[in-house]
Formats: C-alpha cells, sequence, structure tokens
C-alpha cells in the first residue's frame, strides 16, 4: 500500500513523501524563528543520532541529473541487498518515477517529492525516513535531488556524502562545481562502458577530481556492464564494519 504525507520544512515550503507501507500517525509541529542553514543542521544532527541510534549508516548521493544515481541503486539493490539489508529515499521534484523503478520487496524505498525545491534538507530526510519500516535496516542509501550546487549546504544527516560524476558530463565538472566536490568522502565516476565512445578522458577527470577532492576516495563503475561495481560493495562493507 502507498501512503502519502505532506510535511513543512523550515523554510515553510512543502514537500511530500509516497512510501510503500504504513505511515505514523501523529507529528508534531513546533515553529522555530532561525537561520535556515542553522535549523537544517540541527535537524541533521537529529537524524545522525538517530540513525546511528538504530545501527543505520546513510549514504547522501549527489550529482547532476542523469548521472546514474538510480541505476547504480538498482544494481545494490539487486546484488548487495540481499545480504545487506538497505532502504531508499529518493528526491525529486516531481513524480514518483525512480521510487518505482527502485522498489524491491526486500527494500523499503520512499519518494520524497520537494516541488520547487532543488535539494532535500534534512527535515524531508527527517520526514522520509520516518514513512519507512527501518526495523533491520543497515544502510540508509538518500537519493539526492539532481544538481550540483544546492545539495553542496545541506546536510542531511549523512555520515557519508558520495558525488557521482558521469562520463557523459565532461572531465571538467569537478573544477566547475568545487564546493560538492569538496564536501564528499567519496566521488563515483559513471558509465564507464561509455568513457571510449564518448572520448571521455578518464585520466583528466580524475586528476581534477583528485586536484579538488584530495580527501574523496575514487572509484569508477558501470552499471551496465557492472565494471567497478565489486569495488563500490567492498566499500559499503569496510564503511559498515568500519560504522561510520
Amino acid at each position: 500500500m502507498l501512503v502519502t504525507t505532506d510535511y513543512k520544512d523550515e523554510a515553510g515550503d512543502g514537500f511530500t513523501v509516497i512510501a510503500s507501507g504504513p505511515a505514523p500517525s501523529g507529528r508534531t509541529t513546533v515553529e522555530l524563528r532561525l537561520p535556515l542553514l542553522d535549523l537544517n543542521d540541527r535537524q541533521a544532527a537529529l537524524n545522525r543520532a538517530h540513525f546511528r541510534a538504530q545501527g543505520i549508516t546513510a549514504f547522501n548521493l549527489v550529482s547532476s541529473p542523469g548521472s546514474g544515481k538510480t541505476a547504480l541503486l538498482e544494481r545494490t539493490l539487486d546484488e548487495f541487498a540481499h545480504a545487506v539489508k538497505c532502504a531508499v529515499l529518493v528526491g525529486d521534484l516531481e513524480t514518483d518515477c525512480d521510487a518505482r523503478r527502485l522498489r524491491r520487496p526486500h527494500a523499503p524505498v520512499a519518494q520524497i517529492t520537494t516541488g520547487s525545491s532543488c535539494h532535500l534538507d534534512a527535515a524531508m530526510v527527517a520526514g522520509g525516513a520516518n514513512a519507512l519500516d527501518l526495523e533491520g535496516v543497515r544502510l540508509l542509501f538518500v537519493e539526492n535531488v539532481g544538481n550540483l550546487v544546492c545539495p553542496a549546504a545541506f546536510d542531511l544527516g549523512e555520515a557519508v556524502r558520495v558525488v557521482l560524476l558521469s562520463a557523459a558530463e565532461g572531465e571538467d565538472k569537478p573544477l566547475k562545481y568545487p564546493p560538492i566536490f569538496k564536501s564528499a568522502q567519496v566521488v563515483v565516476v559513471t558509465k564507464l562502458d561509455l568513457v571510449e565512445p564518448l572520448g571521455f578522458d578518464l585520466a583528466t577527470a580524475l586528476d581534477n577530481i583528485r586536484r579538488i577532492a584530495p580527501q574523496a576516495k575514487i572509484l569508477t563503475v558501470s552499471s551496465r556492464s557492472g565494471a567497478g561495481l565489486s569495488d563500490w560493495y567492498a566499500f559499503l562493507r569496510t564503511t559498515l564494519e568500519a560504522g561510520a
């Protein structure tokens, strides 16, 4: 059964969570007149503590539209989530198309439709998480709205921020959008199968990532061919074992 729940974030903007399963029966609304990012950071800290208390490691996946976030999550749910229980929150301005692509019997999924907001914030993630049955979940993927600008400023309470860069986008994206790459713990170069057909200079892209985000672990994958996915899954296991 699909349950639709309406929420308002700290700025008063509305957003909707569409979840497969029952929603909580009660909500409390508290009005606080604080700067938006300060309020967001407070909620993010609550999210982080809540996830940690439940033994959940949250990953925030950020990229341009069409970089392959949903495709990577599809393969992950099919090949990894049977051994380690996963859940997904998906953010988009409209529709639940990606949530329908990702929905699996073994993985709870909720779509957050943000309306006019070009990013998720911590309150949206809290509302989405409350709409899911997280019993036994070890890993929560948050698929952020496709955007390389606004999500950089908003902590969602994640343990790990993953920035995706596809071979279809060009090697210079890290140089053009440095804040989001500087905030990443991991950068995943996707659509590895298109490197040669598109003339994508992988070496230059990797150099640009290292230049802007020397702190980030870099992975290269193709969700279509499966190349590099074993490294992605190994990273997920290592992160869970480390209790990030």
